[in-house]
């Protein structure tokens, strides 16, 4: 009777934030097998796209290195859009984990995602630490009465608008002396914004020690979907600036 060839397998998974799998898969085309030894599965949902890698062989070590070469070019090619290789940790997770690392503050501005951000934070256990306060500013009034935007601003601007976002992350850090400052404004939709903007049209600041960014979206989908991308794409951009402020 013949020996049976044991067979190893070993997988790994890699997760990715501020992508969508479309996006993913372009810029990873080549690497996708053809055959059955390595398998790639995609999991997405809006803003996240996890990969897990998992390669089978005749030997242990060669299905540990395949799987390990091919995260290795992941890395790479997409950089700091991989937030883990551990396939139960989430992004608000290690969002909270260096916060804590720096000893850094956090407070959260929102508008249109009506508390999404922070409630994503604060579903992590120990955020406690970290976590000053959650802003809830959706009204025009309450931008001006409780953040400290400007009337002026919002007349000139819109409540849609960089500089309205700019306001909201440097007054929600001023106001309670956080470290940390990530603010979002735009239109879930259906409607159209107070001058014909789009709905999907989204800012989303970051303010870290004083150093403020803001970015302009456009996302695609139903209130729902646009809302979830605003609050992946806030959480995208807090850990990227904090990791842009990293002190080792």
């Amino acid at each position: 009777m013949e020996n049976e060839t044991q067979s190893y397998s070993y997988s790994k998974t890699v997760k990715i934030c501020g992508m969508e799998e479309a996006e993913v898969r372009e810029q990873i085309h080549d690497l996708l097998p053809s055959d059955g030894k390595l398998v790639f599965m995609f999991d997405s949902t809006p803003g996240e796209v996890d990969i897990r890698i998992r390669a089978q062989s005749d030997q242990e070590e060669e299905a540990r290195n395949r799987v390990k070469r091919i995260v290795r070019e992941l890395k790479i090619r997409l950089g700091s859009c991989i937030f883990t290789t551990s396939s139960k940790v989430t992004l608000a997770e290690t969002i909270v984990q260096l916060l804590k690392e720096q000893r850094m503050t956090i407070t959260t501005v929102e508008s249109c995602t009506g508390g999404m951000v922070s409630a994503r934070l604060t579903d992590v256990a120990g955020v406690s630490e970290v976590f000053k306060q959650g802003f809830v500013t959706y009204s025009n009034k309450a931008k001006r009465k409780l953040i400290g935007v400007k009337k002026m601003t919002l007349k000139k601007y819109t409540a849609v608008s960089e500089q309205t976002a700019w306001e909201m992350a440097r007054g929600g850090a001023v106001l309670t002396d956080a470290d940390v400052c990530v603010s979002v404004t735009g239109y879930a939709g259906p409607d159209t914004g107070e001058e014909g903007q789009p709905a999907g049209l989204v800012y989303i600041g970051c303010n870290v020690k004083g150093k403020i960014e803001v970015k302009e979206f456009h996302f695609d989908g139903d209130r729902r979907t646009i809302r979830e991308l605003a609050t992946v794409h806030a959480l995208t951009l807090l850990r990227r600036c904090i990791l842009e402020n990293y002190q080792i």
